[in-house]
């Protein structure tokens, strides 16, 4: 049984911080994306703000996994390189597309993938305000070492736009079931 994580609805946190000393807090239960969710529409970045790429277009089998940020230690020592090197084993086994998401600036993004040398291996995609990471409940308050929220990590395979496989590592940032490897035991 999957636990019921309790999250205060941004509207009340405002109301909240307006009643002083009175606490009338509105709270509403929200759950990660779960295995057989379908998966939620929203637009992502690729390489510059004018090019805008919607989860909805993930038709085939998709593989997304998420990081805390470009440029950061696991992610560009293990977890990219990992679905770049792999990139082959994947699509040998029906996978049309692999997706990095991210919450950067796409120019970030694009810098980054250049830099990983991924050859459009791996489409590397920018959530630039949050919005995917927000859809998928997988936010990751990184403010006080990244300076922003950012998406837990995680890696998920998409058929049909529906979720068949997930990974979310449990304490958000290590690297301990959603690797390119562990993906390969998904699809």
């Amino acid at each position: 049984m999957q636990a019921v994580r309790r999250v205060i609805s941004r509207p009340a946190v405002l109301r909240a911080a307006n009643l002083g000393s009175q606490r009338f807090l509105q709270t509403s239960a929200a759950l990660n994306i779960k295995v057989g969710d379908k998966l939620p529409a929203v637009d992502l970045y690729d390489g510059n703000p004018g090019t805008k790429v919607n989860t909805s277009t993930f038709t085939g089998k998709t593989v997304i996994f998420c990081v805390p940020g470009a440029f950061t230690p696991t992610c560009s020592k293990d977890h990219a390189p990992g679905f770049i090197k792999h990139v082959d084993a994947l699509k040998s086994k029906g996978v049309s597309k692999v997706v990095c998401v991210s919450v950067n600036d796409p120019f970030v993004m694009a810098a980054w993938a250049e830099n990983l040398k991924s050859d459009g291996k791996v489409h590397f995609l920018a959530d630039t305000c949050g919005e995917f990471t927000k859809a998928i409940d997988l936010e990751l308050d990184a403010t006080g070492l990244l300076g922003n929220v950012r998406c837990k990590r995680c890696s998920m395979v998409v058929e049909g736009g529906k979720v068949k496989a997930l990974s979310v590592e449990p304490d958000g940032t290590g690297l301990t079931c959603s690797s390119a490897a562990d993906v390969l035991k998904m699809v």
